[in-house]
Order: C-alpha cells, then sequence, then structure tokens
C-alpha cells in the first residue's frame, strides 16, 4: 500500500503538516509548535501550557559592553509566514522574524528565518534556521540559541540520554517549594516530599544529563504504556555538530524534568563568558544551525519500550549517514555538492618518549575558523568539522562547508595541542591531502610523574562518595548493577 502524500493545510491560526503518521500543528505566523499529533494521542505536548510555550526556538541576547553569560530572554515570534516546497514528497515551510532600528533595546538585532520540513513516510519532523546580522546593525552579544520542546508530564515519565543514563523521572510538581527544597546553585532541587515516594531524598538537576557535544547525538522520553496506550518515544536527534559551537567535548544541556528536551546550538554552559557570541560594530555574520530531526516511535503491547531507546540511536545512526541533508531549500544550507573534504596523517614527535615520530592514534582533529591555539574551544561564531584519527593517525574530514579554516588538533596522553596557521581553503569538491603532520608537545624535559590523563576528561582521578543527603540514584548504582525498569501508568 502506498503511503499517504505530505499534505499541508494552512488556516487563519495554524498551519499543519501531515503525512498521515503524524500531524505538527504550528501557530501562525508566529512558527511556535504547538501540537504533535501520534499514534491515536492528540498532543504529545504539553497542553497545560500556553500555545507559545510547548514548542519554540529561544535566543538569550544583552547589549554590547555587557559582561556574564545572562541577557534578555526572548522567544523567536515569526511575523511572516510562507510556503516554501509544498508536493507529495515534501513540505517546507518558512516563519521569518525581520529586525528594524524601531526594535532597538526591544529585540535582538536579527533577522530569523525558522524553517520546519516534513518528509513522505517519515516519523518525525524537521527544523533548521538561518540566523543574520547586517554590518549596520548594533553590536549585542548572544549567549544561548537553543530549541525547546514541552512534553505532556501525565505521559512522559522515562528518559534516556545515554545507554547507561536513562531512569525514570521525577514529576516537574516535585521541584515546587513543599515539595523540593531549592539548593546552590538553583538548577539542583533536593526532593522532601515528592508525589512518588521513590524519589524522596534525591537531587535533581538538570546539569547532572549534560553530555559532550561529540556524545549528544540523541535524547529524549518514552511514555508510561497501559492496556489502551501502547509505550511511544519522542526523541530529538542532532545528526551533526557543524553548527554547534565550542568543538566536540563542550557539554550541552540534554533532556531534563519538564519534561522538557532541548536542541542546543550556542551555550555559556561550562564555559562561562569565553563562548558568549559577541558581535562587533560593523560586523556582518550569518548561520544556519540544524536541521535537527523530532522523531517518534512506537510499540505494540507487550513489547519490551526499551526498544524505544534502541530504535532511536538505529534512527540516529541513518540521519548521520544521510548528512549534509539534501531536502534544505535554504540556500544557505550547503549541499553535499558545495562542500569539500581534507585528510592527512598526524604524528607526535616527542624526543622524551621516542626516537621515532609516534603514530597519534585517537587524536582528535579538527577544521574551525582561522584563530590560535585552542580557540576553537571559544570559538561560536562558524562551523567546526571534527573527527578522530585511526591506528595509524591517518584522519579524513567529509563534507565540510566551503570556507576559510585552521587546523587543530590534541592527542590523548600528550599535554598541548597542534594548530597549524596557515589557512585552508574548501572549495566546492576539494580534496585536500595534507599529508604527514607532526605535532611537538610543550616539553621543558623527561616527565617524571603526573596524576590523570592528559586527555580533557576527569577518568582516572578519584572521585569521592556524594554526600549521602544529596545524591541522584542514577549515579550512585552501577549501570551494570540496575533492574530492568516496568513501565506502567
Amino acid at each position: 500500500m502506498a503511503s499517504q502524500a505530505v499534505q499541508l493545510r494552512v488556516e487563519d491560526s495554524q498551519v499543519v503538516m501531515d503525512n498521515g503518521i503524524l500531524q505538527v500543528y504550528l501557530s501562525n505566523p508566529g512558527g511556535f509548535v504547538t501540537g504533535i499529533q501520534y499514534n491515536g494521542i492528540d498532543n504529545l505536548l504539553e497542553t497545560l501550557n500556553e500555545k507559545d510555550n510547548r514548542g519554540y526556538w529561544d535566543v538569550v541576547w544583552s547589549e554590547a559592553g555587557s559582561t556574564g553569560t545572562t541577557g534578555t530572554f526572548e522567544r523567536i515570534v515569526g511575523t511572516s509566514f510562507n510556503v516554501i516546497m509544498e508536493n507529495e514528497e515534501q513540505v517546507e515551510i518558512s516563519f521569518t522574524r525581520k529586525w528594524d532600528p524601531s526594535l532597538k533595546g526591544k529585540r535582538a538585532p536579527l533577522n530569523i528565518d525558522k524553517r520546519y520540513v516534513m518528509l513522505r513516510n517519515s516519523a518525525g519532523f524537521y527544523s533548521y534556521a538561518i540566523f543574520e546580522h547586517l554590518q549596520e546593525w548594533p553590536a549585542f552579544n548572544i549567549p544561548q540559541i537553543r530549541i525547546v520542546y514541552k512534553l505532556r508530564k501525565d505521559k512522559f515519565h522515562y528518559m534516556a540520554v545515554s545507554d547507561d543514563r536513562q531512569r525514570f523521572m521525577p514529576l516537574p510538581d516535585d521541584r515546587l517549594p513543599g515539595r523540593g527544597k531549592e539548593l546552590v546553585p538553583p538548577e539542583a532541587v533536593l526532593l522532601v516530599n515528592p508525589v512518588e515516594p521513590e524519589f524522596k531524598g534525591e537531587v535533581d538537576d538538570k546539569y547532572q544529563y549534560s553530555s559532550e557535544n561529540k556524545d549528544l547525538m540523541v535524547h529524549g522520553w518514552i511514555s508510561s504504556q497501559s492496556e489502551d496506550d501502547p509505550a511511544m518515544g519522542l526523541w530529538v536527534i542532532l545528526p551533526s555538530n557543524e553548527f554547534r559551537s565550542g568543538g566536540p567535548v563542550k557539554q550541552n544541556l540534554t533532556s531534563h524534568v519538564g519534561p522538557i528536551s532541548l536542541a542546543m546550538f550556542l551555550s555559556a554552559h561550562y564555559a562561562g563568558e569565553d563562548i558568549v557570541l559577541k558581535l562587533q560594530p560593523n560586523e556582518p555574520w550569518k548561520k544556519v544551525f540544524g536541521p535537527t530531526f523530532v522523531y517518534l516511535n512506537s510499540l505494540l503491547n507487550g513489547d519490551d519500550p526499551l526498544e524505544l531507546w534502541e530504535d532511536a540511536k538505529n534512527q540516529m545512526k541513518e540521519e548521520v549517514q544521510s548528512w549534509p541533508y539534501d531536502f534544505p531549500a535554504s540556500e544557505d544550507f550547503q549541499k553535499s555538492s558545495q562542500r569539500g573534504s581534507l585528510c592527512g596523517t598526524l604524528l607526535v614527535r616527542d624526543r622524551c618518549v621516542s626516537d621515532e615520530n609516534i603514530i597519534a592514534e585517537g587524536a582528535y582533529v579538527g577544521l574551525a575558523t582561522p584563530g590560535e591555539a585552542g580557540s576553537w574551544q571559544r570559538e561560536c561564531k562558524g562551523y567546526q568539522f571534527w573527527t578522530r584519527a585511526n591506528e595509524e593517525g591517518y584522519f579524513s574530514i567529509d563534507n565540510i562547508r566551503s570556507g576559510d579554516y585552521n587546523l587543530y588538533a590534541w592527542v590523548p596522553g600528550f599535554i598541548g595541542e597542534y594548530w597549524n596557521n596557515v589557512v585552508l581553503t574548501i572549495t566546492p569538491g576539494c580534496e585536500i591531502n595534507l599529508g604527514d603532520i607532526i605535532f611537538e608537545p610543550p616539553r621543558d624535559g623527561p616527565t617524571l610523574w603526573e596524576i590523570g590523563i592528559p586527555d580533557r576528561s576527569a577518568a582516572g582521578f578519584y572521585v569521592p562518595d556524594p554526600n549521602p543527603k544529596y545524591i541522584n540514584k542514577l549515579f550512585v548504582n552501577h549501570p551494570d548493577n540496575k533492574s530492568a525498569p516496568i513501565f506502567t501508568n
């Protein structure tokens, strides 16, 4: 039986994308995701919230010269709606917001084009956005850009961030005064009288579920199941890191109590003001964030709900293999034919370790905006492309956006970082072979002893047991010792 063609319904106050598998409702012209209808459920998003507080893009911004990582919180409200593409195979719609000098101090000086895409026979929908700042506009700062999805608290109770970080979660009500005690920082709350007694004495803190960009590819929620409602999953899939800031080991938020799932693009969390995007006077800027994919799946009654997590991981792999996507209609999103590739072999020269060059197995090698050694960690205006060297030190980076870059690298087990200040210009279809590259770690003499391993992680350090008054059971019990969860209402 042929699958249903993608359909678009445009009404005065809302727009509906429908491919027969799911229906996505968006406000017109605001571009807020107000509803996701799937598997017989009218709306997977929290209907107790206002329509502009269910699924949305937001930005935090501040005036030029401001310090710190906070600012004005602004949900991106579209003022104009347009159909970009509409046929049986694909619908792409646009919600734009233009800036002009009359909005100075009231709105971030950005033109923003929010796009939503639905494909035929696809169990989900895509979202991306183009942010643009014109040269003549005011300088200002951007500490944060993200997408937020707020799910129904009466249905979604089990959260999965990785294979070893998944659990039943407290309710948002448990964080309120009387049920929860605010700690320091205020995002951490001690659950003193939760709705479900099993959570009593635990600390809930969204930062406990953060992940490094290189590992943050899929996360989300599984609903409780009953005889009438089989378990469903809603997952946020980020198929590429090219549009995220701070490089592969930058930590970002994932999902947390709400139930809430995020797609973080720019965030000062764990990095501070150094990674706040600061646009200078007379500086033009444009960047494409996404596309990201919201994926939905479901099971028949009697099946193990954790199969939904395994299926979501498989879908993530399919999305990664399809990157860069060929369907986004915006000319600002470069397709594969507009990109280039680069390869080489990284070797380490450290005469205190070996008289021969050492193969840089497992090295992280990346391209980022031209800068200085380590500047990729603070870089947030452009795009980054990273890979790891194989057992022979060979690395290859494909599908690099056209532009100018420097090559950066670091090698686990060696201090310091490699930086090549030669500007590498990527052009459509180019295949650059850098040959052998030599990294000489900084050294004043032989190593007498060291604490830990220089690999940008805390692995190898002893972490004492936490105060038993302030724990998260997920991190007390080893994953191998966890019992299988039971999904019930």
